[in-house]
């Protein structure tokens, strides 16, 4: 038998039914065979989040109704490749627990509640935000075949403008349901009714829609919501708007991008967060990218060398990242930013 040095092999050692979630920049489903060659060192993780590689994994052993999900936050090198001692403790926590047999995951009754417990006062597991729970939730229900929450039917009345439903009773599942199983009608209906959305509902379900692809339509009319807010000088619903335009096309999001980062007014900290957070695979731009790196060297408060080395760790932008601090001038905002790394 085949010794198991990684958590790809475990689950194909036992069979398990596992659907593999990322948790970092966004919620979205992870093949397999992308922690395959993550575990071998073969591919830095593609989408690192604040020096690790976030995993959701839900797996369902045997006979289980229920399936187990585990949060799984596994640090990253320099290169964003894999550090293996803090996994390998892991597997080797895992392995102890079912006495060097993995069959007994499977076999015996009972032993689903003590994997669970794996992970209490586990260094390598987080808790996430109760949006990015409730997307995880929204998708592993969807991949599973199983029934959207009670909470979508009244999210789909209220956003459709056919029913009259109290928005304050909206709850948060019903809006990562409605976003993970959203079709081309329902996204046309809800871009007629989003300028009529309260701020705290469109918010919220900003959180939702900044982890799927945007329709066309859809993105037009968040662009429109954000400008809106933006004149207004609402600041949380005009960040909201831009991670969740993050996901639509390069024509509608990285326009609005290059108009938001050439108004010097409207670049503070936490803009400049909602693009890198949600809307960096925009970034990987000859002319964005060093614009989005000046404006953020020429914020105070944020933290320049933190956010450049986190966009620097995906793969597409690690060398667009590097040479662009590499040929920034010495009195640009990057090079004195640099400079002052130096002293």
């Amino acid at each position: 038998m085949q010794p198991i040095h990684t958590l790809h092999d475990f689950f194909a050692r036992t069979g398990a039914e596992v659907h593999l979630y990322h948790m970092g920049r966004r919620v979205e489903p992870c093949p397999l065979d992308v922690l395959a060659r993550f575990e071998d060192s073969a591919s830095a993780w593609p989408f690192p989040w604040q020096g690790q590689a976030r995993l959701g994994i839900v797996f369902r052993f045997g006979d289980l109704v229920d399936p187990l999900i585990w949060f799984l936050a596994l640090p990253l090198d320099e290169q964003g490749q894999l550090v293996p001692a803090p996994r390998d403790a892991f597997l080797q926590r895992l392995l102890t627990l079912l006495g060097g047999n993995v069959d007994r995951a499977t076999r015996e009754p009972g032993n689903d509640s003590e994997i669970e417990n794996l992970m209490q006062d586990n260094p390598l597991a987080f808790t996430p935000s109760l949006p990015f729970q409730a997307m995880l939730h929204a998708l592993a229900t969807r991949d599973t075949g199983r029934p959207a929450s009670p909470h979508l039917e009244p999210v789909e009345a209220y956003l459709s403008g056919q029913q009259q439903v109290d928005w304050q009773f909206l709850g948060l599942q019903g809006l990562a349901d409605f976003a993970v199983r959203m079709d081309n009608e329902a996204a046309r209906l809800l871009a007629a009714t989003l300028p009529a959305l309260p701020d705290e509902v469109l918010n919220s379900l900003c959180y939702c829609l900044e982890h799927i692809a945007v329709p066309d339509t859809l993105g037009l009319a968040l662009r429109d919501r954000g400008e809106q807010a933006a004149a207004a000088g609402c600041l949380e619903t005009l960040c909201a708007c831009v991670r969740a335009v993050g996901g639509a096309d390069k024509t509608i999001a990285g326009v609005w991008f290059d108009e938001l980062l050439s108004d010097p007014a409207a670049c503070g900290p936490d803009l400049l967060a909602a693009m890198a957070g949600r809307g960096w695979e925009h970034l990987e731009d000859a002319e964005r990218l060093p614009r989005f790196l000046e404006q953020l060297a020429a914020q105070p408060q944020a933290d320049f060398a933190s956010a450049a080395r986190d966009l620097a760790l995906i793969p597409r932008l690690r060398l667009p990242v590097l040479m662009t601090l590499r040929e920034a001038r010495q009195d640009s905002a990057i090079g004195q930013r640099l400079a002052g790394l130096g002293q």
